[in-house]
């Protein structure tokens, strides 16, 4: 399976804002974007007082780019999506983050197990998520309505799920798409999301102008 494997800290910068691709790091000190404003490179400083609106295409060509860094996903995956999108009834945009949303590396991410998608995407690819009681290592694996995701008993055991309730305290809430019990570390899947639950700072009719060029 393709991936970025390379520094996530520079996605941010180049974006131009926080992108939280590194969890709690992103809201400490220590994040890349607060201690070096500027954007990645040899020329970064100087790039930043040159930075203007851009032409329309670039501003199409970083929104498309931002939202597949925040999912974690490479260009040709991200493109059967948006065809996928095209395919469903309703906005397109908004049908291509409900895709994305429901990815099961961020089902795991939102209901607050995984401290980012990445860390979600680990934990499903070494087999501790269960989805409706099987075993699943696929992160982009599309949950449905009346899924059941829990933590695999033969996991359970581990350190990290043991103390896992007590991270979940200082992370955000699940969507209002899902549900999550907290003693049983078990979650469901209420309903598909829609555009009104998904807080990112997206502009989705810039990635569809940008396919639709």
């Amino acid at each position: 399976m393709a991936r970025y494997i390379g520094p996530v800290c520079k996605l941010c910068r180049r974006s131009g804002e926080k992108l939280f691709l590194k969890g709690s790091r992103c809201l400490s000190p220590k994040c890349s974007v607060e201690r070096r404003t500027y954007p990645p490179g040899q020329h970064g400083k100087d790039a930043q007082f040159r930075r203007g609106r851009g032409s329309d295409y670039l501003l199409q060509l970083r929104e498309k780019q931002k939202t597949r860094h925040v999912y974690g996903i490479m260009e040709r995956q991200f493109r059967r999506y948006f065809r996928e999108a095209l395919r469903r009834p309703g906005l397109t945009g908004g049908n291509l983050l409900s895709i994305l949303e429901s990815r099961l590396d961020n089902v795991v991410y939102r209901l607050g197990w995984a401290d980012s998608r990445n860390h979600a995407r680990q934990m499903i690819q070494h087999g501790h998520i269960a989805v409706n009681g099987r075993r699943t290592n696929i992160p982009s694996y599309l949950v449905r309505p009346g899924d059941q995701i829990t933590i695999r008993e033969e996991s359970r055991s581990r350190q990290y799920f043991k103390e896992l309730r007590a991270y979940m305290e200082d992370r955000p809430q699940a969507p209002e798409w899902l549900s999550v019990d907290v003693n049983s570390l078990t979650g469901a899947v209420i309903r598909l999301p829609e555009r009104r639950d998904i807080d990112l700072p997206v502009s989705e009719q810039l990635i569809v102008e940008y396919y639709s060029r």
